[in-house]
């Protein structure tokens, strides 16, 4: 597997972020949907990973700063097709890594709180991230599960 910064310009992202934002539409009120649009993702205070084997696009995730020592996860996506192997713990391996490279002190992320987002909330907590209250503009949302780590 190997994982790049990525410049968002290829079909195969745009692609990936479709499904992602299709699936949220699914299954997320059109209120709580946090996900953030292929533009939004080229901001300069956003950094984005893609990982692949070979040219399969497996997965991806994002790391926006939200000040000098605060940043959030965004963008976690798995290709429906390689879940299960691993893809999201190496990319948020990688953003752990990065982040503290870039000195953070803390990382942030909101992700539902339904069961279809079970998966994303057990390895988040795997990875040593808790509860907390919402951060950074998000409000109370019965469909929003806010989580953090102290790096």
């Amino acid at each position: 597997m190997n994982i790049r910064i990525d410049d968002l310009g290829g079909p195969e992202i745009k692609a990936l972020l479709e499904e992602h934002l299709d699936n949220m539409r699914q299954v997320t009120p059109p209120e709580s949907i946090h996900a953030l649009d292929i533009e939004t993702l080229r901001r300069p205070d956003i950094t984005f990973w893609t990982a692949w084997d070979g040219g399969d696009l497996l997965g991806c995730g994002a790391l926006k700063q939200l000040d000098a020592q605060h940043a959030e996860i965004k963008s976690m996506r798995t290709a429906t097709h390689h879940r299960r192997k691993g893809v999201a713990r190496a990319i948020l391996e990688t953003i752990l890594r990065e982040a503290r490279r870039y000195g953070y002190e803390r990382l942030s992320l909101e992700t539902g709180s339904d069961e279809n987002f079970a998966p994303a909330r057990r390895l988040y907590a795997s990875m040593g991230f808790v509860e907390c209250p919402p951060f950074e503009g998000y409000r109370p949302d019965p469909n929003s599960t806010f989580m953090t780590l102290l790096l």
